[in-house]
């Protein structure tokens, strides 16, 4: 799939959401809680006179809606992808009817998970958080039973004891995520009510030290039942829970993956890696945390019965003294002598030369000193600021690099037209040439004489390699730029 396909798939998915923003949401949602009610009776295709019905017996339902008013609805919740439609013949009583189409509607899969989220969300009561330690010892059963039936091959038990062991992790991973979330709402709490929060305190720490407790003695316990288990053949396990798994759309290598994913989700849990915490040790870490933060919290709402005194009842005080001002100006100085805003700032700075002026002198007879405008306004000290910004000629640049590779680029094209045609019987052209006295250079430099002689010596670029010997006779070479005369030397080039 390409980023564009899964950019529309995102955006199909999203727009079944639509409905809880509309303007008629009370209308969608009660129009689909009807379609809910029905498919728990095992209804699936409903007529916009089916759905009428059904809300006018919803007594939970304020408003009840008609026919007229629920067709639109329906449209609108097919346009959006919830629900799925289809045509229905048999309700046609004449040729007339016939010919209006009978439109029946049924939840999409998507559309039905989407309205699940919202109902989940809408019944969602902050007060049931709580961590589910009653878990532990379920997972520590299951896993005993799974490397039985492993043992024993018994490909049902190993997929129900699989799907069991998923649905117990995902319950306990989900409530504690939710439980810590609630716990940090009410710890972040800037205005904490002493007589809600002390009347449960007790409850919730010794439900967290005991979960904190459970967890700790359950883990190294769940972690050898895991290697329990894995000792009995991972491999024959994913393949007979793929075997026995009831999902047909999906082949019997995905669901082989899925479940081997799903048994790495559950080894992370409780097995130690080598150089990371487990999932359960992070969890007893937020648990011990969270209880420090709620400790910290009964100590702030301790202290603040204790004193009487609370940054509330400061500010109600401070706000009934400026409403009893007598004027404005008894406000204002108010204002001054509470925040402090209007005096003067002092600093400490001292003379240049200390022994003209002692810093134990006073203020009223020493010599003024000066100081920065910057000082002065915002009481920090000049600083030389930051660097100024590098001018970079990025053009230029580029331009360089570019005529830079090119002259490479000619030079070595130059050195393997030398290499093939040699030096002789030929006209060497400018670009030759220039390598041609390159590698003269290199190799009329590398020259030292020994005894009176001058040995042979070479010089090479570009892979060209130029070798000078001793001869009788003189060398010349024809190059664009005239003779070349090398007295005494033999030039080879390869």
């Amino acid at each position: 799939m390409t980023e564009s396909d899964d950019r529309l798939l995102r955006d199909d998915r999203l727009r079944l959401f639509s409905f809880t923003t509309a303007e008629k949401r009370a209308d969608y949602l009660q129009v689909l809680r009807a379609f809910d009610k029905a498919r728990a009776g095992y209804v699936v295709l409903l007529h916009a006179g089916d759905v009428a019905a059904l809300t006018a017996k919803d007594s939970d339902s304020a408003v009840t809606l008609t026919a007229a008013e629920v067709g639109p609805l329906l449209e609108q919740l097919h346009s959006w992808g919830v629900l799925e439609r289809s045509y229905d013949g048999t309700r046609a009583a004449n040729l007339a009817e016939y010919r209006n189409r009978h439109y029946v509607y049924q939840f999409a899969q998507t559309g039905y998970q989407a309205f699940r989220a919202i109902e989940d969300v809408l019944a969602a009561r902050i007060e049931d958080a709580a961590l589910s330690r009653l878990v532990l010892p379920e997972l520590l059963a299951d896993l005993d039973d799974l490397a039985k039936a492993n043992r024993e091959a018994d490909a049902d038990a190993v997929y129900r004891k699989l799907s069991r062991l998923d649905a117990a992790l995902s319950e306990l991973a989900t409530r504690a995520a939710h439980f810590y979330l609630s716990l940090g709402d009410l710890v972040r709490t800037t205005e904490v009510t002493p007589e809600s929060f002390l009347a449960h305190k007790d409850a919730l720490l010794s439900h967290m030290r005991e979960f904190s407790l459970d967890l700790a003695r359950y883990a190294p316990k769940l972690a050898a039942a895991i290697e329990a288990v894995e000792a009995t053949g991972v491999d024959r396990l994913f393949q007979r829970a793929a075997e026995s798994d009831e999902r047909v759309l999906l082949t019997v290598a995905e669901r082989r993956d899925d479940w081997q994913a799903r048994w790495a989700g559950l080894s992370n849990w409780f097995v130690t890696a080598e150089s990371e915490l487990s999932e359960s040790d992070r969890l007893r870490e937020g648990t011990m945390s969270a209880i420090a933060a709620v400790l910290a919290l009964l100590r702030r709402v301790t202290e603040s019965r204790k004193g009487g005194v609370s940054r509330e009842s400061a500010l109600r005080h401070l706000a009934g003294w400026f409403a009893a001002a007598p004027s404005d100006e008894a406000a204002h100085a108010l204002f001054g002598a509470v925040y402090g805003l209007g005096r003067p700032r002092h600093l400490a700075l001292e003379h240049p030369d200390a022994e003209l002026v002692p810093v134990s002198q006073s203020w009223w007879d020493a010599p003024p000193v000066e100081i920065s405008r910057t000082l002065a306004e915002t009481g920090r000290a000049p600083s030389p600021g930051a660097p100024g910004r590098i001018q970079r000629n990025d053009a230029g640049i580029r331009r360089l690099r570019a005529a830079q590779l090119e002259a490479q680029r000619s030079r070595a094209a130059a050195a393997a037209a030398l290499a093939a045609g040699g030096v002789h019987d030929r006209v060497l052209d400018e670009e030759e040439t220039e390598v041609l006295l390159g590698l003269l250079n290199a190799a009329l430099t590398a020259r030292v004489p020994v005894s009176g002689r001058t040995r042979p010596s070479t010089g090479s670029e570009h892979g060209v390699k130029l070798t000078l010997r001793p001869h009788e006779r003189s060398t010349v070479i024809r190059t664009a730029r005239g003779l070349l005369h090398l007295d005494g030397l033999e030039v080879t080039v390869r």
